[in-house]
């Protein structure tokens, strides 16, 4: 007997009434149900995690965790009803959702800087996990992909560019020789915003403020901190708009170049930020990284595109999920031979593709490692900007060679207690 049907027994019990399963959870009682604790539910967390978990036939939402009781209250309510239950719990200390044994696997969706602490606190007590990316830093990364590694926990880095089938042929034609000899990638991402400074207000009695600040250096509350499209631009909480999309399509261009657990040799990087402020991400910027394969990828800031050039042709994508374009269209609409080079994916999408995992204990099509290298990416293009100093890079001992400054800036001290090994 499990501990939830031990308690439900006891509960029976001790009751003058019988309280049955299916009344606590509703007519899709877990059963043999994957369950699923939610961390973090804003806007992302409910409209697209949340909602993805719940068409699942064989996933079950049981418990919900933020650190504004408005936005928990609404993903409880939203749970609850789907399953025509009250079986879904709430809590504020995402910590109560990782110790309770009933709990399979955890979907987080909070801001970056807790991405790879909560994660690995959820491995450690046995739980598989799907994250939203990136990390913070290349260290955090590292230290992931290697606890993954270790416990065969089944890990998935949550976007869903390997699903869509622009990105997934993209890398194929690529990888198939399509274009000839891949010589070059050019990319470009959305820039930045320009925020104003605030000054400090009381945070509302909506908000766990310190524990929504966590590992991050203590910083006063202000009344847009805490929102995703300001958060993202401060150095403590992400990478900004750069780190954000280029998860996206820097991991189609490290997919087609068969780089994706590896990385570059060569990055360097301009960018301005906006100067005085505490938003201060870089919002416009341009990256050139160098493969040991003789392979150039540009980003710049300004766009959602990706294009692949070769010695022999090009194909690419003008903007996010748009369409293929090429130099000859049936480098892009000729299907892929069955002799030829077929890269794995899920077309359900992340969440699909997370729950087939952790019945089979494969890896899926994300995992801490590939995530990594590409969160890396991010990291080494931010850390070259911000030191205006080009960067040699070894990816297999992840080391910066020539810049003890920039090695430095590999990784980032969490404000007590929090720990990534300890916590």
């Amino acid at each position: 007997m499990n501990r939830r049907n031990f308690l439900i027994s006891t509960l029976a019990s001790i009751s003058p009434f019988y309280i049955s399963k299916n009344e606590i959870y509703g007519k899709n009682a877990p059963s043999n149900k994957i369950t699923i604790g939610m961390i973090g539910t804003g806007n992302h967390g409910i409209h697209r995690n949340l909602n993805m978990f719940l068409r699942q036939k064989d996933a079950q939402i049981v418990a919900v965790c933020d650190v504004f009781k408005s936005r928990m209250l609404k993903a409880q309510s939203m749970v609850n009803n789907h399953y025509e239950s009250k079986g879904c719990s709430i809590h504020s200390d995402f910590r109560e959702i990782l110790d309770r044994d009933d709990i399979d696997a955890v979907m987080i969706s909070t801001p970056d800087h807790w991405h790879s602490l909560m994660s690995a606190m959820a491995i450690r007590r046995g739980k598989d996990v799907i994250c939203e990316k990136p990390t913070l830093t290349v260290a955090e990364g590292r230290y992931i992909s290697d606890l993954v590694k270790k416990t065969g926990k089944v890990f998935q880095t949550s976007t869903e560019d390997r699903s869509l089938f622009i990105y997934h042929r993209l890398a194929e034609a690529v990888r198939n020789g399509r274009i000839g000899k891949l010589e070059k990638i050019k990319v470009t991402l959305p820039a930045g915003q320009r925020f104003p400074n605030e000054n400090p207000t009381p945070a509302p009695d909506d908000l766990d403020y310190n524990m929504w600040l966590g590992p991050a250096p203590f910083a006063p509350y202000t009344k847009s901190r805490t929102k995703q499209q300001h958060w993202r631009h401060v150095w403590d909480y992400s990478g900004g708009k750069f780190s954000d999309w280029g998860m996206h399509q820097l991991d189609t261009a490290q997919w087609a170049n068969d780089t994706e657990r590896t990385g570059p040799v060569r990055v360097h990087g301009k960018g301005t930020v906006n100067e005085g402020s505490m938003f201060n991400t870089f919002i416009d910027y341009e990256i050139n990284y160098t493969y040991s394969n003789g392979v150039k990828l540009n980003v710049k800031s300004g766009g959602t595109s990706i294009h692949f050039f070769g010695s022999e042709g090009w194909c690419g994508s003008k903007s996010w999920d748009s369409g293929l374009e090429a130099s000859n269209k049936n480098i892009v609409k000729d299907p892929i031979p069955k002799n030829g080079i077929h890269l794995f994916t899920c077309r359900e999408g992340e969440h699909r593709n997370f729950l087939d995992c952790v019945k089979s204990r494969n890896e899926p099509y994300f995992p801490a490692e590939i995530g990594h290298r590409c969160a890396t990416l991010c990291h080494l293009g931010n850390i070259s900007m911000r030191l205006d100093q080009g960067l040699d890079w070894n990816p297999v001992s992840e080391k910066i060679t020539n810049n003890k400054n920039a090695t430095s800036m590999l990784t980032k001290e969490m404000r007590r207690p929090w720990d990534l090994e300890k916590s």
